[in-house]
């Protein structure tokens, strides 16, 4: 049975790869800030983390001697990344540089499409380009992975959307809902495309990377382009609420400090051929988000 150390479990990928990992016969270290949000019905051994103190790492590590490392915190909202730069650095670049300093035999890092600019979806050897800062810091880290001298692997993901329960926050589809549901007009933008991610489909695929002790880089992601104008519409009409309260906007409806790619997304070609990935189309997504 492999040990398994996973950061950023209180976080919505954290939730579910926590449970998945566990239900696939690992033993789960979660780690995050504060006390565990992953429910006490759930037998999980649970510790408060500072990853940004060295010391602190390294006595976590020491205590644990994890198999496996799953490197899934991060300061992931790009505002936040570039009004709080230095908090930024110290999170996302800082604590993946002081967790690499492991025995483990096997580090797995959770990073993020927004390490490329525009014109997805993209392939994982394609030339990156990040066009804000949360982008520059995720690759930063990714760069510290590539130089490692361990076992190690990058998992690419983008828009993960899913089932919630008690404390975990909304994503955007449980917003559609409630936000329908309260007969509310909601303003959404069809001049971005994405590849919306189903999050147990990456809880799979990276059950895979750890069977096969896979190495090198993969791009976890739906098989489908779409905007979350469609998103919106989509999830309205499998839930039968009504979808004329989506109103078709485009980004410049709401300006904001940081630049995101109008067509970004994800290929998975490779993740397919050599994982066996192959995830649920967004359709299907919406039902199983929802237990339809």
């Amino acid at each position: 049975m492999k040990k398994i150390l996973l950061t950023g479990a209180n976080g919505f990928l954290g939730q579910h790869l926590t449970l998945s990992l566990q239900r696939a016969g690992c033993e789960v270290i979660a780690t995050g800030r504060g006390e565990s949000r992953i429910g006490r019905e759930n037998k999980i051994t649970y510790t408060a983390a500072e990853l940004t103190n060295r010391n602190a790492v390294r006595t976590m590590l020491s205590n644990y001697k994890p198999d496996v490392i799953i490197h899934n915190a991060a300061l992931s909202k790009p505002d936040e990344c570039n009004s709080n730069r230095q908090l930024c650095r110290q999170v996302n670049v800082k604590a993946t540089r002081f967790l690499l300093e492991n025995d483990a035999d096997h580090f797995i890092y959770i990073s993020t499409d927004f390490v490329f600019g525009e014109n997805g979806p993209h392939a994982e050897d394609e030339v990156t380009n990040p066009l804000n800062f949360y982008g520059e810091s995720k690759l930063l880290a990714e760069q510290l992975v590539t130089e490692s001298a361990i076992r190690a692997t990058i998992v690419r993901p983008v828009f993960i959307y899913g089932q919630v329960w008690e404390g975990m926050r909304p994503g955007f589809l449980q917003w559609i809902k409630s936000s329908l549901e309260q007969k509310k007009v909601i303003k959404v933008v069809t001049d971005q495309l994405r590849t919306p991610t189903y999050a147990k489909d990456i809880c799979g695929g990276i059950e895979k990377i750890i069977t096969k002790q896979a190495e090198g880089i993969y791009h976890f992601a739906g098989k489908d382009v779409v905007s979350p104008y469609e998103m919106a519409v989509k999830t309205a009409e499998a839930l039968q609420l009504d979808a004329s309260l989506v109103e078709k906007v485009t980004a410049e409806t709401f300006p904001e400090p940081v630049k995101r790619a109008k067509k970004s997304g994800l290929l998975i070609e490779k993740a397919k051929r050599e994982l066996g990935y192959n995830p649920v189309s967004f359709d299907e997504g919406i039902k199983l988000t929802f237990g339809l």
